[in-house]
């Protein structure tokens, strides 16, 4: 069984980590706060943190947009 969200993506769409001139989440670096780990939105092309990241913003940028898939963009992990 599949869900819906994967089924939506393609080879074309989908974001990698090497396209990244910055590796850290957007919105931390903006207010100078750290993170855990980080996810790549596979919809628009956000790095954000993860849940076990203090501000969470890959979790509310899914709340905002409803953008349902993300990919880790650790090194190592797919």
């Amino acid at each position: 069984m599949s869900c819906q969200h994967l089924n939506e993506l393609t080879l074309e769409t989908m974001i990698s980590k090497a396209n990244y001139p910055v590796f850290g989440c957007e919105e931390c670096l903006l207010v100078g706060d750290r993170w855990v780990h980080l996810r790549i939105c596979q919809t628009c092309g956000k790095m954000l943190c993860c849940d076990s990241s203090k501000n969470q913003h890959a979790r509310h940028h899914y709340e905002e947009s409803g953008h349902a898939v993300i990919s880790s963009a650790e090194l190592g992990e797919q």
